[in-house]
């Protein structure tokens, strides 16, 4: 995992591993659309952040980044490699950015570097968890050129108390074209 965590960075798109000093300008950035976390399996808005983060925390096969517009160093979201294995396999996601970058096409530059990162470190495979509600990011990620796989249904209990289906997405490295 640790060959995972690195700083990626191209044109405005920064992404840094999470530390504590990113920790209250991330919390500033999910509150910038207070709407989004009906649809998130966690909620990142007030009390519910620190325990989201006390979470990802306890987690330890998670690769956490803060991410930040390079043009104004401003922390605007996170994301995240998921359960890195031996076989190849990683996927990318629990990531939301705030409004102010969404449309800009900086979701794509921060996917593609995660993408290329990934499989420069060998991985094979990468994987893609979507609420199927969230037809946004499932756009985002067949322009990746990922591939619908299926959809696991009622498979996810989300903070809200909705059981989620969710669309699984898979990007092979031979698929790959940037």
């Amino acid at each position: 995992m640790d060959k995972l965590s690195a700083i990626l960075e191209e044109s405005a798109v920064r992404l840094e591993p999470l530390g504590e000093h990113h920790l209250e300008l991330l919390r500033a950035a999910c509150a910038e659309d207070q709407d989004i976390w009906d649809i998130y399996p966690v909620s990142m808005l007030d009390e519910n952040f620190d325990r989201a983060i006390e979470a990802f925390h306890d987690t330890t096969n998670w690769v956490r980044f803060a991410v930040i517009n390079g043009k104004t160093g401003t922390v605007v979201g996170m994301t995240n490699y998921i359960n890195p294995d031996k076989f190849g396999v990683v996927e990318i996601g629990g990531t939301y950015i705030a409004p102010s970058v969404r449309g800009s096409g900086f979701n794509g530059i921060m996917k593609k570097l995660m993408i290329n990162h990934a499989f420069a470190h060998g991985f094979t495979r990468i994987e893609f968890r979507v609420d199927t509600r969230n037809k946004r990011s499932m756009a985002a990620v067949l322009k990746l050129g990922a591939q619908h796989e299926g959809t696991l249904r009622k498979n996810r209990i989300t903070w809200t108390g909705y059981v989620r289906d969710t669309a699984v997405f898979g990007l092979l490295k031979q698929e790959w074209v940037e």
